[in-house]
């Protein structure tokens, strides 16, 4: 749908920037919320957050501000160099864009990017999550690495294809309708002239 760089960053920022802050409530709220709750023995998920001193991110305690910024950057910077383009080439291998409908198309490339930012994301969240206070085990970082997958792919594939996805293409159509509709009535002109 992008069709220039300009473009293709925007529609990465609205994704990410979605995303990443599903990704934070899922994770504290949905995965961790009951441990946080008996841990400290709070009445809420963000009385725990709160009673903890922040979420325990690379050793320390952040405010939940502070790993949504960390994430995002980490987001944003994997879904341009390695999400999108890689995404789309995966999906063209399967699909031609030019003979299948464009949902199809669309589908393929958000079940190729969730695909491959999902581990690369949990991988990453391995990292910054991981228990450092009990030391450094690499094999106590792959268990933590394939769990995180385990719980973040479904999220992600049924977020990305349902929810997420349709609302940032519909923003997209908004924000850059008067760019498509010309697009558009130039691909009509040239299909009249053949």
């Amino acid at each position: 749908m992008p069709r220039n760089q300009f473009q293709r960053m925007v529609f990465a920022f609205l994704t990410v920037l979605i995303t990443v802050h599903a990704y934070v409530f899922y994770s504290l709220y949905v995965v961790n919320g009951a441990t946080l709750i008996t841990v400290t023995h709070s009445s809420s998920v963000l009385g725990a957050i709160h009673s903890q001193g922040g979420v325990y991110t690379f050793g320390h305690f952040l405010p939940i501000w502070a790993v949504i910024l960390i994430e995002f950057g980490f987001a944003f910077l994997l879904e341009n160099v390695m999400g999108s383009p890689c995404s789309f080439c995966l999906a063209s291998k399967v699909f031609d864009p030019s003979k299948n409908h464009p949902m199809i198309f669309e589908s393929a490339i958000i079940c190729a990017t969730v695909g491959l930012m999902c581990p690369a994301m949990s991988f990453i969240a391995a990292f910054l999550y991981y228990p450092y206070y009990n030391g450094f085990n690499i094999f106590t970082l792959l268990a933590n690495w394939l769990k995180l997958v385990c719980f973040n792919f479904p999220f992600a594939f049924f977020t990305q294809l349902f929810f997420i996805q349709p609302f940032i293409r519909t923003l997209f159509r908004v924000l850059f309708r008067k760019d498509l509709k010309a697009r558009e009535e130039l691909s009509h002109e040239q299909a009249h002239q053949h």
